[in-house]
């Protein structure tokens, strides 16, 4: 499995391990999984060649949520790949962003910790869609035509939204590529009203052809996630809480599902991470970004479901 990390990494005979620590290393690594829990670093370019030339025509990238340890985030993404299997869907390849995140005991405090860390990683990793484009111009005879899709869990989108945000300021004069296919918002920690024109997060819809957004009302990582931002003075509801603040002050192709009806049966501590398969049901949370991938069609249908 390959991925790409901004942990701090150390040497394990002839493999690298992470390092037990949620500080936050500046550079970016491509890596290789050769082992549980042992990798090897492999460079960018020869990463992207790498994906470039394997049989998977597209590319999920799955950036995980705050609380996550690198064990944890390779084990949902392997799992995510048995459903995308499972749903004839393997000629499309996850790809796991890891950053760090603190394990302390009390969701509150690791919250806090986590998302100073996202925001911080999200400035380094708009280092990637830099490197992806330089690579693309050196190749531009035999450019590499993939699709991209990206699945942002939780504060993974808070990851996301600093990752488009400061590429926007520092690179592209106030606007992004057309990265994406598909974002998938899954329970996304940020400001109910982020994709509006205006926001930070206004650039999320901007780099994709559909963004999808699922929320659940009873999802306990989100007042969790408003308590801790009120230290911040931050009052807004959360995106995964409630969904887009309004439908008609975002982009249409930004589309709203909501999850309430079985979040607590998938995750029953928080009902929040909600995404996979549990002893053999399928997820319908799951099964509608199958629906989505599958879709040949750009617009969707209805911009409000219920699931």
């Amino acid at each position: 499995m390959l991925f790409i990390t901004n942990k701090l990494i150390k040497a394990a005979g002839d493999n690298l391990v992470f390092e037990k620590s949620n500080e936050i290393s500046q550079s970016l690594k491509y890596c290789e999984l050769v082992s549980e829990n042992e990798f090897k670093e492999i460079e960018s370019k020869p990463f992207m060649r790498s994906l470039m030339d394997a049989d998977e025509k597209e590319i999920l990238f799955y950036i995980h949520g705050f609380n996550n340890q690198p064990e944890e985030v390779f084990r949902r993404a392997k799992k995510m790949q048995v459903q995308l299997i499972d749903a004839n869907l393997s000629s499309i390849r996850v790809v796991p962003i890891i950053w760090p995140c603190d394990d302390d005991f009390g969701i509150i405090k690791d919250y806090w910790d986590d998302q100073d860390s996202a925001e911080e990683t999200g400035r380094i990793f708009s280092r990637s869609i830099s490197k992806l484009m330089a690579w693309q111009k050196e190749n531009n005879s035999n450019p590499c035509r993939k699709r991209m899709h990206v699945f942002a869990h939780s504060m993974g989108a808070r990851v996301l939204l600093q990752c488009l945000d400061h590429w926007a300021k520092y690179q592209g004069g106030g606007g992004v590529p057309y990265l994406f296919k598909n974002i998938f918002l899954m329970a996304a920690d940020i400001p109910n009203e982020s994709l509006e024109r205006g926001e930070s997060g206004f650039h999320i819809s901007q780099s994709a052809q559909r963004v999808i957004c699922y929320f659940a009302n009873d999802d306990l990582a989100m007042p969790a996630s408003k308590v801790a931002n009120v230290k911040n003075m931050v009052f807004s509801r959360r995106l995964g809480h409630t969904g887009p603040e309004d439908l008609s002050k975002v982009d249409k192709k930004v589309h709203s599902v909501n999850c309430d009806s079985f979040n607590g049966k998938f995750d029953k501590l928080k009902g929040h991470a909600y995404f996979l398969d549990k002893r053999g049901k399928k997820n319908p949370a799951f099964q509608h970004v199958i629906k989505v991938l599958k879709s040949k069609k750009q617009k969707l249908g209805k911009r409000e479901r219920i699931l």
